[in-house]
């Protein structure tokens, strides 16, 4: 007995050796469960199916670690046609048993066969339409169908069951009876197919006394060693008579042919076109099922590219966001270059940092943020009055990311200016328009105002 927590076998113990757990209650549905089981087994060796998926099922309810009760469960559904419910009982077992387990070699046997797998779906496909066609009252067309999947899949239990019903409604009640049997013969105590049968029987016992009336005008002596039977009411007739009684049958006879045989004959073309109609729509049905298929492999393959493809960016974002903290480190307390360490500090996503990489940035950012918009300012200033424009670009636009109002707005007001002398008037604009929102009256406003359209 293994322990239903940690999957330690356990023996015979009340009480799990490795975990502590209590094992009475389980050890007690572990035998109800077997019991179950071999019940199972008995009625599975004499064909009754239902009955034993019937007691498989209760065995898993008490153990559902029973791999023998599913093993067997999925041979059950496999024998009556249910091949997606066979495969599901298998994978099941296999995952709770992966050493070791049948169930493997089964689903080995069923996989590795791509005829059969492609006979299963034609299958499946094949009992959909018939059932769409139950619905929409094309009763010859889902015979038709089902026809072709009990030839795909002769055990596939409810295609007898739902193919006799409809013979029963079209009134052909010895071929739904016949068909009922050949499904008796996969599972013998099928409760539907014995609840079918039995309605099959009455009907015919209903329709037998109409077919006897005409005995009722019959006499029968014996003659020697030969029985004679003939007409309670008999009379001979002239040679006219006869003629005319032939004639008369002749006449019936060329009837008879135009009332059913030549509806039955139309019928049959009908038949025929439909079923030439059904096969040329499967066709199509299959290309397209075929291509849905090949776009759902294309479209799991491009998700799968965009997966990796997201995961190396996040790889590539969290390597920067590292890089960046590094470097800033490294410029600051080596370098000693505040505003380097501040520009690199800038590239640093926090969201991207461990809990030690948070608490390095926020030192470090904390250190360096005491000084790095005074001397970036200064920095900048100086490069705007040497002409050095694009140096004071970057480091005024630092200080600005962080401050615009910095120094009563010189900083942006400088920032423009080095925008302006470096030709990049647009950007320019932007930070004249801050100068004149934010320091109306002033001279910094009244230059701004110049360059601002």
């Amino acid at each position: 007995m293994f322990c239903y927590r940690c999957n330690n076998q356990a023996g015979s113990e009340v009480i799990c050796p490795k975990c502590g757990a209590n094992l009475y209650y389980f050890q007690k549905a572990c035998k109800i469960s077997n019991r179950y089981y071999n019940d199972g087994l008995e009625k599975a060796g004499v064909r009754n199916i239902s009955g034993a998926i019937i007691s498989l099922k209760t065995s898993l309810k008490f153990n559902k670690y029973n791999t023998d009760a599913r093993n067997l469960l999925g041979l059950c559904y496999l024998e009556t046609g249910e091949t997606v419910a066979a495969l599901s009982e298998w994978v099941i077992s296999k995952n709770y048993q992966p050493q070791e387990n049948r169930a493997s070699e089964y689903l080995d046997q069923v996989q590795s066969n791509k005829s059969r797998l492609d006979a299963i779906n034609q299958t499946i496909k094949k009992y959909n339409q018939a059932l769409l066609y139950c619905q929409q009252d094309s009763r010859d067309l889902a015979i038709i169908q089902l026809k072709k999947v009990i030839g795909l899949n002769p055990r596939l239990v409810k295609a007898h069951q739902l193919l006799a019903l409809l013979y029963m409604q079209e009134g052909k009640l010895e071929t739904a009876k016949k068909t009922l049997r050949n499904a008796g013969k996969i599972d013998t105590d099928n409760t539907t197919t014995l609840r079918y049968l039995k309605e099959v029987n009455r009907r015919i016992k209903e329709e037998k006394p109409n077919r006897n009336t005409a005995g009722d005008d019959l006499i029968s002596y014996q003659s020697g060693n030969d029985t004679i039977i003939m007409p309670k009411h008999f009379r001979e007739t002239s040679l006219a008579g006869t003629l005319v009684a032939l004639v008369i049958g002749i006449l019936i006879g060329c009837a008879t042919i135009g009332v059913l045989v030549v509806p039955n004959v139309r019928k049959n073309a009908k038949a025929d076109a439909k079923a030439q109609l059904v096969d040329a729509n499967d066709t199509i049905s299959q290309n397209a099922q075929m291509i849905e298929t090949l776009n759902k492999q294309i479209e799991e393959l491009q998700e799968q590219l965009d997966s990796e493809t997201k995961t190396k960016e996040q790889v590539d974002k969290v390597s920067a966001t590292y890089e960046a903290l590094v470097r800033g480190y490294y410029y600051y307390y080596v370098k000693e270059d505040v505003v380097k360490a501040g520009n690199i500090l800038q590239k640093v996503d926090k969201t991207l940092l461990g809990k030690s990489g948070k608490s390095t940035y926020k030192e470090l950012n904390a250190a360096v943020s005491a000084t790095y918009l005074e001397t970036a300012f200064k920095q900048g200033y100086e490069a705007y009055n040497q002409g050095d424009y694009t140096t004071a670009v970057t480091d005024l636009k630092a200080v600005c990311d962080q401050d615009k109002a910095y120094q009563d707005g010189q900083a942006a007001y400088y920032l423009a200016q080095a925008y302006r002398k470096n030709g990049d008037d647009a950007n320019a604009r932007k930070f004249y328009q801050y100068i004149l929102d934010h320091y109306e009256g002033t001279d910094m406003a009244r230059t701004a105002s110049q360059y601002v359209q």
